[in-house]
């Protein structure tokens, strides 16, 4: 499982914003609640990372961990009804486990679509490839590093 996590460390370094990896000793951060235990931080600044797979490809939707992706929303953006990922799917497109998703570093290009709900906070922490690691992020810098784009899709 470190290969994800060096993988994601390695990336980081060749960013053009400074990113720090917190790792956490136990417990983990697989959802959003206990991501923000460890962290310290309200629900809605993990940023959760989830791939959907569209008709024709996969897409990545980064959004704050207190709100629900709208389905419908999504559909709009993508022209298909979204499908949550299976994990093998999950870890064959983006080489991280559910929980674990890294929204850069990815093992496939992917579009990516970050939600505006993260817009309130000053950073949002992403996961850095397994579940017991956090990225503090901002919107700004995430938009950046991923090449996304920006959305409103979630309620």
């Amino acid at each position: 499982m470190g290969s994800a996590l060096q993988k994601v460390k390695e990336y980081i370094e060749t960013l053009p914003v400074t990113l720090k990896v917190i790792e956490f000793d136990e417990g983990s951060t697989k959802t959003s609640q206990m991501a923000a235990d460890q962290l310290g931080v309200t629900v809605g600044q993990i940023a959760k990372t989830i791939l959907f797979m569209g008709k024709e490809e996969p897409v990545l939707v980064v959004t704050s961990g207190d709100v629900k992706v709208s389905s419908s929303e999504l559909k709009k953006i993508i022209g298909a009804k979204p499908k949550l990922a299976k994990p093998e799917e999950c870890i064959e497109i983006t080489g991280f486990p559910p929980g674990g998703v890294c929204p850069f570093a990815l093992k496939t290009k992917i579009k990516i679509f970050i939600d505006k709900s993260m817009e309130r906070f000053d950073v949002v922490y992403a996961a850095a490839g397994t579940a017991n690691t956090a990225v503090p992020i901002t919107v700004q810098e995430l938009l950046i590093v991923t090449d996304g784009e920006l959305v409103d899709i979630c309620r």
